[in-house]
């Protein structure tokens, strides 16, 4: 299998609109225990509190936030991932707007999240958005599912990823352990660190649609993605061969209070 020419980080940015039904079946969601996590680092319960969920995409965030009994506003900058979050969760409400320039009031958020959607931002301006929105003691909190690189089959399927995209995913992953500075070049944050590891079985049809819904596999013309799927199903097939594929994942969290 050729290598692809690396794509654009803005061609990435903005390719999840043309697969929004995709991303909302097969991308995985996030366990109890990150939420757990995010109210322990923060200091106070998700229920009753006002939270801005930005870079909501398809609303997979946005509705286990709403299960805990927060008061959630969606931002999304995509009009297609916003399509897809009204026609799955019409009860909640999304406005359009990018985390570089939030379409919200000062001081009316409790909690600030971006779930797999910080890295989009500009920091430089998202940092001081997101303190704007805070309340004084309210959190700004933003996670990312990563690959459990330590299981040998990740790693291995990772590594045939990063060839065929021309993007060392492995080496973007290793880059969280820099986010905690990375993540807020102001220095204005002072963020908290956790990491959440769990598991989901899937089919290997939603393992590999979960895959082919990441923007360096979305942005490959189809003939060679639909190649490259197909390898992959042989090579999960050796290691999973009933076609059940578990995918582990380590939640990398971060969250800073607002003084």
């Amino acid at each position: 299998m050729t290598t692809s020419p690396p794509p654009s980080h803005a061609a990435r940015a903005h390719s999840f609109n043309s697969a929004a039904a995709q991303y909302a079946a097969n991308r995985p969601s996030y366990p109890p225990a990150l939420l757990d996590a995010v109210e322990e680092t923060a200091g106070r319960s998700l229920a009753g509190a006002k939270v801005v969920d930005v870079g909501a995409g398809t609303g997979i965030a946005t509705a286990l936030l709403h299960g805990r009994g927060a008061d959630v506003l969606a931002v999304e900058p995509g009009a297609g991932m916003a399509a897809e979050f009204r026609r799955g969760l019409p009860h909640l409400p999304i406005v359009r707007g990018s985390g570089d320039a939030l379409p919200v009031a000062d001081a009316h958020a409790d909690f600030v999240t971006y779930a797999q959607a910080w890295h989009w931002t500009d920091p430089a301006r998202s940092v001081p958005e997101a303190l704007r929105v805070l309340r004084p003691g309210g959190a700004l909190a933003v996670w990312w599912n990563t690959h459990a690189l330590d299981i040998d089959w990740i790693a291995r399927s990772t590594e045939r990823t990063a060839r065929f995209v021309g993007v060392d995913v492995a080496a973007e992953q290793g880059k969280a352990a820099e986010r905690t500075d990375r993540a807020d070049p102001t220095g204005r944050l002072d963020f908290t660190r956790r990491t959440v590891r769990w598991s989901r079985r899937v089919p290997i049809d939603t393992h590999l649609a979960n895959l082919g819904s990441h923007s360096a596999l979305i942005v490959t013309p189809e003939e060679r993605r639909t190649a490259f799927l197909d390898e992959e199903r042989g090579h999960l097939l050796k290691v999973f061969p009933d076609g059940v594929v578990e995918e582990t994942y380590d939640v990398l969290l971060l969250v800073a209070v607002k003084d």
